[in-house]
């Protein structure tokens, strides 16, 4: 009979890595969607309690910390990202007292609690939208209103800027007799920065929640934040295949990346590091940042003050057709430019992306997970990924995500985000085990059946396993010398040394078995020990390798050791 096994709890005690001392340098952060995670009292949504109530599945599978998609009070109409209220929590997930609990029950475990915060709009029904539509001060200034312009005697929107959910940006308010801008859904107006009040409202709400004992924030969507104060016509983007209402029928000039954000951001990182400095809660507050835009963008955010920039090549620039040159190039790229005394992050995926088995294929499932936990630096990893989830196709009548239903029965399956968001498939059992109820937010996927985590906790061979036994390597290993080869335009490898130990992963992009010399190619042992393989490689873990000649399967990845590292059975 096969056993399974995982690293010891040390490597050799000649070990010397230079550590980053912040508590997040080597972590696995593991995003959490609270609606589709654990439904605690059978009304089909996903809530606090239910969360509180699988925190040790976080710890066996060896992460740091969760981040928690929102929780705040909304009439989710975004599913939580149009918050009404930016420091109570939703009826829809439980209470304060709820979210205090899930507080001090991480903490009892050793997890970190990161947040969602949201400032580039709030709901339409905050009470500062109402009081701004009614021009009572502050509040008339906290949300971006422009005067209509008249073409041919007809009121038109102030210009052409357009909405991430299809369409005009700009809402009309017949009761302010302007418009107001949302870059998302009508039911999200955005906020305006330029405010000095509403800037110290949003530095209150972060205070608040820390003030609860949350050790930092995933700050979304943050480059929409400020727009050019010219509010000039963007420019056409060259994309005559797609409507002229498509967002992405214009390029972003002035809608994105303002160097104001940067600004601001710096003030929210002064902000949490005199928190961390004048309260018990001493630690570094991290702050993770999203932003879709280019590499040199995305690395000023670490100056301004991200601690996590996220890093999002795994998503928007590699996929199942990309070669080993392509993940080596990209790796480099963002291994190299990191700044000194920064640390790098690897994001597997998220809840506004196809899921990492969609995008690469199910027998790839496990890659770029493996490959995320061999890097040095900061593990991003998105609830369900750990087992392999795969999306759910929907139908149109089916589909709840904004985006896909304002893009319509033809296009909604290119805009909708509802594919990943499907219930957490804990088990064989009604729903998933997620919920008691039969009809959840979400259809749960039909291969619950078989792809559930209860099922794999028995398989020894399983994407569960798999990752765990990764996350405990990437625990121990942290910060040694890294070293990233293409073998070839289909084989990948990640070579870590230190001292006399010795790991090798090696990652086949090819669907046919590739056969190289290891041991010459990349200084390797004549033979090494298989430590961890993907699900479908047939490769079991403690058999020993022939470096000299090694056939590494179709769409396999594998982790080799030397044989100092010691095994312990589960």
């Amino acid at each position: 009979m096969i056993r399974a096994k995982i690293i010891a709890c040390l490597f050799l005690l000649t070990f010397t890595a230079n550590v980053n001392a912040d508590w997040y340098s080597n972590a696995v952060i593991y995003q959490i969607y609270p609606r589709s995670f654990k439904d605690s009292n059978g009304d089909g949504i996903g809530d606090l309690n239910g969360i509180t109530s699988q925190l040790n599945h976080i710890v066996d599978i060896r992460g740091n910390a969760i981040w928690l998609s929102p929780i705040y009070q909304s009439p989710q109409v975004d599913f939580g990202y149009d918050i009404s209220n930016f420091t109570d929590v939703d009826r829809d997930y439980g209470t304060l007292a709820d979210f205090d609990r899930l507080v001090a029950r991480a903490k009892f475990l050793g997890l970190k609690v990161i947040l969602d915060f949201v400032p580039n709009h709030s709901s339409h029904e905050h009470p500062w939208f109402k009081k701004s539509i009614l021009r009572i001060k502050p509040y008339d200034e906290y949300y971006i209103w422009r005067d209509a312009r008249i073409v041919n005697g007809t009121r038109q929107p102030p210009n052409n800027w357009l909405s991430q959910f299809q369409g005009s940006a700009w809402e009309w308010n017949d009761v302010r007799k302007q418009y107001y801008l949302h870059q998302f859904a009508p039911g999200q107006p955005d906020l305006n920065y330029r405010s000095p009040a509403l800037n110290q409202e949003m530095k209150n709400v972060l205070t608040f929640w820390m003030d609860r004992g949350v050790d930092g924030f995933r700050i979304d969507a943050i480059n929409h934040m400020f727009e050019d104060a010219r509010f000039l016509d963007e420019p056409r983007a060259n994309r005559p295949d797609l409507p002229k209402d498509d967002y992405d029928s214009l390029d972003h000039i002035y809608t994105k990346d303002q160097n104001e954000t940067y600004q601001v951001l710096s003030s929210w990182r002064k902000l949490l590091d005199v928190h961390s400095n004048t309260t018990k809660y001493n630690q570094t507050k991290i702050i993770l940042t999203e932003a879709y835009t280019t590499f040199d963008k995305t690395m000023k955010f670490y100056d301004a003050g991200s601690s996590v920039p996220f890093n999002f090549m795994f998503i928007t620039d590699l996929n199942n057709q990309s070669n080993a040159y392509d993940f080596k190039r990209l790796i480099d790229r963002w291994m190299n430019n990191v700044p000194n005394g920064k640390v790098a992050n690897w994001v597997v995926g998220n809840h506004d992306n196809h899921r990492v088995a969609s995008r690469f294929g199910s027998k790839r499932a496990d890659q770029i997970s493996m490959l995320t936990l061999m890097l040095p630096g900061v593990a991003v990893v998105y609830n369900g990924d750990e087992i392999g989830m795969e999306d759910r196709k929907f139908t149109y009548d089916e589909t709840v995500d904004p985006a896909g239903r304002n893009a319509g029965p033809n296009r909604f399956y290119l805009k909708s985000r509802d594919p990943e968001r499907t219930p957490y498939q804990w088990d064989n059992t009604t729903s998933a085990g997620f919920s008691s109820r039969s009809v959840t937010w979400l259809p749960v996927n039909a291969n619950y059946k078989y792809l559930n985590l209860a099922a794999q906790k028995q398989d020894l061979l399983s994407h569960y396993r798999m990752f765990k036994v990764m996350s405990a390597l990437k625990l121990v290993f942290f910060q040694s010398n890294v070293n990233v080869t293409a073998v070839n335009e289909k084989i990948l490898s990640v070579v870590r040394r230190q001292g006399q130990t010795t790991v090798a992963f090696l990652m086949n992009v090819s669907d046919n078995p590739v056969t190289i010399n290891a041991s010459s190619i990349l200084n390797l042992p004549t033979q090494l020990k298989i430590f961890a393989a993907s699900v479908g490689s047939n490769l079991r873990p403690g058999n020993w390798a022939l470096m000299s000649n090694l056939v590494i399967p179709g769409s396999a990845s594998v982790v080799y050791t030397t044989p100092n590292v010691s095994f312990v059975e589960i």
